[in-house]
């Protein structure tokens, strides 16, 4: 019997329409324009508005697109795991409420929290449950609304992060395309440099815990970005070496999108000119689990069959990865990837 490989079918997107650019960041906090681009790259970041609006309602439009460009409708999907560290409730899952929101009635869901790896773990576990044989449409998401745990009086976080969505349909092939291979790393003692303090079942919330501001995201700026320097570089080559890849097989690099320092960094350890490597930092920030989705959302009329693309990221946990995906169809293409199953 034929081999089968989870391949990607369909990518959809979305971004909030407000922009929160530098210059506003400035009246908020004591920070300027130069600054932020010096240091992170980033110009401005997309901020959910209005009441009641969570991440599962930026999730919908990307599931939604992704069904569309592949002409199926949500009630054929399988599977849905969805990426976030910022759910709309602590339970149930994300997923779940995404599922009834776009109509997939036959699908189980679940969440995968593995911060800015969270798409990553999930596009592995989701190939997982292709390449079983048992299921034929998984869609994975990666959304966060991290307006919703930033404290817009710490300087040092608030210019980083943005909200936004992305998603991908995966479906079988017996075609030499598809996830190949990720590797993927954490390690629990990196908690203490990145976390979010209370909320949890070791500090529930409380009024004193509001109040001392603890609901909001926690970094340890230096001591992150040096594991994060490292982490991502060295496991991103280490996945080239792994499967004898050189620069010259990468088509493109899909780095996190959390600081221009840490991607070139990525890039220069994989011997890769900046023309190979996608970067959106500039106009969305780092959306967490929603960089990688969203970069090949955008890129996506670029990609052509049989593209090796190596995306990496790394985020709390620590959790880092890379995974090496080869691309299944030219965008232009209606009927994109031949996923007939041997009978």
């Amino acid at each position: 019997m034929q081999k089968i490989n989870a391949a990607i079918t369909a990518v959809g997107g979305y971004v909030p329409e407000y922009r929160l650019t530098n210059a506003e960041l400035e009246t908020m906090v004591d920070t300027n324009d130069e600054w932020i681009r010096t240091r992170t790259g980033i110009e401005e970041r997309r901020i959910l508005k209005g009441e009641g609006l969570g991440s599962s309602d930026m999730a919908v439009p990307a599931v939604l697109e992704v069904c569309k460009k592949r002409g199926i409708s949500p009630q054929e999907i399988d599977c849905l795991i969805c990426a976030t560290v910022t759910p709309d409730m602590v339970f149930p899952a994300t997923a779940n409420i995404i599922c009834d929101k776009v109509g997939a009635i036959n699908a189980f869901s679940f969440d995968a929290m593995a911060a800015c790896s969270g798409f990553l773990y999930a596009l592995t576990t989701g190939a997982a449950f292709i390449e079983s044989g048992r299921y034929k449409k998984i869609v994975i998401v990666g959304v966060d609304k991290m307006s919703s745990i930033i404290d817009y009086s710490d300087r040092t976080t608030c210019i980083i992060f943005g909200d936004g969505a992305g998603a991908v349909l995966l479906e079988p092939t017996t075609e030499d395309t598809g996830i190949k291979d990720s590797l993927l790393k954490s390690d629990g003692a990196g908690s203490k440099f990145l976390h979010m303090k209370a909320g949890g079942s070791v500090k529930p919330s409380t009024v004193e815990t509001v109040l001392a501001r603890e609901h909001f995201v926690y970094q340890e700026g230096q001591a992150v970005f040096k594991f994060a320097v490292k982490g991502m570089a060295d496991v991103s080559y280490e996945l080239m070496e792994r499967n004898n890849l050189t620069a010259d097989d990468i088509a493109w690099l899909v780095p996190h999108q959390a600081n221009l320092r840490i991607i070139d960094a990525t890039a220069n350890r994989m011997g890769l000119p900046k023309e190979k490597v996608m970067i959106n930092i500039q106009k969305y920030g780092n959306t967490t689990a929603g960089t990688l989705p969203l970069c090949l959302w955008e890129w996506e009329k670029q990609l052509k069959k049989g593209d090796n693309i190596i995306l990496a990221a790394f985020g709390g946990g620590f959790t880092w990865g890379a995974t090496w995906v080869k691309w299944g169809y030219n965008s232009l293409l209606t009927n994109p990837v031949n996923t007939k199953m041997p009978v």
